[in-house]
């Protein structure tokens, strides 16, 4: 199930200041080539939004996604964000080849 909508709408709620990357998301970014401005942008503003999952969380009060950012057919970039009273951005990757398909036969968009 894609639960786009249901996060976009979670999504425009946070400033970038209740934006939090951990360490280990700035160090994927880093290597991979990825701004910590446009990780941040990417969430307030989740017009690139293409898919959410939403995945088991570790804490009750927490939800957490697995989200999928669209750059075109051949690039996006997958954020593992975890939601409560701030957002967390708990890994970033990015990924560079024909990914859609790999959506698409997992969930009915």
């Amino acid at each position: 199930m894609n639960y786009k909508d249901a996060l976009i709408i979670k999504l425009k709620t946070y400033k970038r200041e209740d934006i939090i990357i951990t360490d280990h998301a700035q160090t994927q970014a880093i290597f991979r080539g990825i701004d910590f401005d446009e990780i941040k942008e990417n969430i307030i503003n989740p017009k690139r939004l293409y898919y959410a999952k939403k995945q088991a969380a570790e804490k009750e009060n927490e939800e957490k996604y697995d989200c999928y950012f669209d750059y075109g057919k051949k690039q996006c970039q997958r954020y593992i964000l975890v939601v409560n009273g701030k957002c967390i951005v708990c890994t970033v990757i990015k990924i560079n080849r024909r990914w859609q398909s790999l959506i698409e036969k997992n969930a009915k968009i």
